[in-house]
């Protein structure tokens, strides 16, 4: 379910706490494992960076997760963020 009260946790943010920290892997050591930059991993897990498919792939096959787990946290991230401050009225059909 998404949080309609907050903005939903960053995929970093689960990333190193229920992943990297428990596992005792560092961002260094996670991004060679992959075989990618450091700076992505970094990026990524502090927030300054969302998750790209090609990212959710990586993670999915490293840390035993499918692709859609990271996918969905990004995609339940990304609306609440993006959230119009002035609501916006309902549509309805012009009576002709």
């Amino acid at each position: 379910m998404i949080p309609e009260n907050r903005i939903p946790t960053h995929p970093g943010v689960i990333l190193q706490e229920e992943f990297l920290t428990p596992l005792g892997i560092t961002q260094v050591g996670f991004a060679a494992h992959l075989g990618i930059p450091v700076q992505r991993v970094n990026e990524i897990v502090n927030g300054k960076r969302g998750i790209a498919s090609a990212t959710a792939w990586l993670f999915a096959e490293a840390l035993e997760r499918t692709s859609q787990f990271w996918l969905n946290l990004q995609t339940n991230r990304d609306p609440a963020l993006n959230r119009p401050e002035i609501p916006v009225k309902p549509l309805h059909a012009l009576a002709v």
